[in-house]
């Protein structure tokens, strides 16, 4: 029988170094984070405002130190700002949801969708200065079999979402179905799978967003 604990010293370790936080302190960081997320609102319209260099690049690297199944980092993300190649997205994604709009939402998913106001068209993939393609990375020739992909790469895209707000931007998660066809556009390898489509901007000065609420936290905790 092998002894899972020896096991483990086979691979190398280094100390941890958490981040230190008094606890008089660790409440109100925590309340001070809310309230910069409570902010965050799907954006549907875009300013041509440039995003500043560097942010992007932060918040992907933010987005990979998420937790992963093996510590495989099943993830790849695609960085769109060439018009030509945006255009190509949005023409694409939008045959798609054509289809999706009127022929595979069932009524229920549609009445779901009405309060938010959306249809096939999906100009923002065009407007935002940039779109962020989500790829999960499968086994293939140069990629290691992953474990729980959907969830590491969930997380990575929260962590994502996240970074990206705290830096003043504005994004939404668009997720055609099927998706096979970003493989094309963004010249992926077929053991990857497209996941998210993020655009990513500043909104308009005229942008508007759906009066929504979000739930109490009554109705989302459950303490045993």
């Amino acid at each position: 029988m092998v002894d899972s604990t020896a096991a483990a010293t086979d691979y190398p370790t280094v100390p941890l170094r958490p981040m230190m936080v008094p606890a008089q302190e660790a409440e109100a960081r925590s309340k001070s984070f809310h309230e910069v997320m409570a902010q965050r609102r799907t954006v549907r319209d875009y300013s041509t405002r440039p995003i500043p260099d560097g942010v992007i690049d932060w918040a992907v690297r933010t987005a990979a130190t998420a937790p992963s199944g093996a510590h495989v980092q099943p993830w790849r993300f695609v960085v769109i700002t060439d018009p030509a190649r945006k255009r190509a997205l949005r023409e694409a994604a939008e045959a798609e949801e054509r289809e999706f709009y009127a022929h595979r939402a069932s009524e229920e998913w549609l009445a779901a969708l009405a309060p938010i106001g959306t249809d096939w068209r999906k100009p923002f993939l065009e407007d935002a200065p940039a779109v962020i393609v989500v790829f999960e990375v499968h086994k293939g020739p140069q990629s290691p079999r992953p474990y729980y992909t959907k969830e590491s790469v969930g997380i990575a895209v929260g962590l994502l979402l996240a970074s990206l707000h705290q830096a003043g931007l504005a994004t939404l998660t668009h997720t055609p179905s099927p998706m096979r066809f970003l493989n094309e556009v963004c010249e992926r390898p077929a053991e990857e799978r497209a996941s998210y489509v993020i655009p990513v901007g500043y909104p308009a000065d005229d942008a508007r967003v759906p009066d929504l609420h979000r739930k109490e936290l009554d109705a989302v905790l459950v303490r045993l």
